[in-house]
């Protein structure tokens, strides 16, 4: 498994016309020597990419936001049919991701909320260091509207920064997993 690393947001990501209080990137590799990679497939490898472990830290946020009239989501029975029939188009939502935008190598997600709006662009170009390899990029926006959007952040952002890498490298499993079955 190649390793994930720190990055800086990529500088044709449609992130950079926005305005956020945060944001952070994370980087891998990933061999693409069959077919590109569509941001179709990068929105599924997304939503099937969460570690088992956060599921139980998903329910216990959404127990504790729902009291406050904060956006809370649970996952539907049919979850797999859903992500089956997901095209990844702007305006389709998922769980709490919405699809805001989506072009040849970006889909940017997120929910906007009373207390904070975030984004989450899912970016991928060739590696100019690797033929046959792309660079997979997640990075995080968030826009505080409140205080509050501030203070839910504290506990959030180092769950995030766990939560986040570890997508990102099931992500590569998913979109290489495509590519052996393309064969």
């Amino acid at each position: 498994m190649r390793p994930v690393v720190r990055a800086k947001l990529p500088s044709n990501s449609l992130l950079n016309s926005s305005q956020y209080h945060y944001s952070d990137s994370y980087l891998t590799t990933l061999k693409d020597i069959y077919t590109g990679i569509t941001p179709t497939q990068m929105g599924k490898a997304f939503f099937r990419s969460a570690p088992q472990w956060t599921e139980s830290l998903f329910m216990l946020r959404n127990r504790m936001v729902s009291f406050m009239g904060l956006k809370a989501s649970t996952k539907p029975q049919n979850h797999l049919e859903l992500l089956a029939k997901f095209k990844c188009e702007p305006g389709e939502v998922l769980g709490l991701f919405k699809v805001f935008s989506k072009t040849d190598r970006e889909v940017i997600l997120g929910e906007d909320d009373k207390h904070l709006n975030f984004r989450v662009s899912l970016f991928c170009e060739p590696n100019p260091e690797g033929a046959g390899e792309k660079r997979l990029i997640i990075s995080t926006t968030v826009k505080f509207n409140n205080w509050f959007g501030r203070l839910y952040f504290l506990p959030v952002r180092p769950i995030h920064r766990l939560i986040v890498p570890a997508m990102l490298k099931g992500m590569v499993k998913q979109l290489e997993n495509i590519h052996k079955e393309q064969l």
